[in-house]
């Protein structure tokens, strides 16, 4: 059995300058972990691949293709792929993100 401690797990260098640790990394499938402070967001960005975020802490602002919704803790949202999608803590907390990747993309993410 293997586990992992989300919060203490190495950061991942990453274009949007965020704590990013990658927690799950399969043939199958890939799971990374997102902290976002307050004020903190991702640039618009396209995954190849569908993706599901988990909201595990705080709330905050999700836009993928043209909707926006606010969001909190709990909450889950698909985000099919190659559709551009972006997320923006404008809480007062941390803003946790568990995302879910399936299958485990092949091509590289492109920031917009």
């Amino acid at each position: 059995m293997k586990t992992v401690d989300a919060l203490n797990a190495p950061p991942l260098p990453n274009p949007h300058g965020v704590k990013a640790s990658r927690i799950y990394d399969t043939e199958h499938a890939q799971v990374v972990h997102i902290l976002l402070g307050p004020g903190e967001s991702l640039k618009r960005h396209v995954t190849p691949v569908d993706v599901f975020f988990y909201v595990l802490e705080g709330e905050g602002t999700v836009e993928i293709g043209e909707e926006t919704r606010r969001v909190v803790k709990d909450t889950l949202v698909e985000s099919p792929a190659r559709v551009p999608h972006r997320w923006t803590n404008d809480g007062h907390g941390d803003l946790r993100i568990l995302v879910v990747k399936v299958p485990r993309p092949h091509e590289e993410t492109r920031i917009l």
